[in-house]
């Protein structure tokens, strides 16, 4: 039964995080997502695309599922960065924009999607499956969701609230933050 409340919250709360994004990306164009503020602050095209990029990635530790974004959706969405960006230095990111708007919205609703249709079809007790046993590999250990483990490593909840939920509504302060250098409101209060 607790497996179950676990799981109803958690796609609700992915739900209403999702609906953020296309809230914003509905109220803002093309040129306030690629708008350079100053060397060091990153633009809301880098918020927008690593996110959805990582929860599209996040999906292969998760589920074994390969990520949606491909050399199709690439030439597509045209990133002038064609990485979400985890493992490089705010320094090359500062670079990064979005070619095609439209077609980017037409994948992180595919991202978003599938990750909700996921959830739905999921089994509660799923949630306790150990994604990454201990020890951690390098890459892993100084991440939040390590921090968040049990005694036997990430489970399948924690990779979901850590990689998708918290990771996501840490990227949409960003984003609400970014809003205003580009004359936009925050959009939560």
């Amino acid at each position: 039964m607790t497996d179950s409340i676990v799981l109803d919250s958690l796609q609700r709360r992915m739900r209403a995080m999702h609906s953020l994004y296309y809230d914003a990306v509905s109220t803002m164009d093309l040129d306030q997502v690629n708008h350079f503020e100053r060397e060091g602050v990153l633009p809301i095209a880098f918020s927008l695309f690593h996110f959805a990029n990582m929860e599209d990635a996040s999906f292969l530790l998760m589920t074994g599922t390969a990520p949606l974004w491909d050399d199709d959706w690439e030439a597509r969405v045209r990133p002038a960065i064609a990485d979400h960006g985890k493992n490089r230095t705010v320094a090359e990111m500062v670079h990064q924009r979005i070619g095609d708007y439209r077609e980017f919205e037409a994948y992180m609703r595919a991202v978003f999607t599938r990750t909700e249709e996921w959830l739905d079809g999921l089994d509660p007790e799923e949630l306790l499956r150990v994604v990454i046993s201990r020890p951690f590999p390098p890459e892993i250990a100084s991440t939040y969701s390590a921090r968040v483990a049990g005694d036997d490593g990430i489970t399948l909840l924690d990779a979901a609230e850590c990689w998708i939920y918290q990771h996501g509504l840490r990227h949409m302060g960003e984003i609400e933050l970014a809003r205003g250098l580009v004359g936009l409101g925050g959009m939560t209060s």
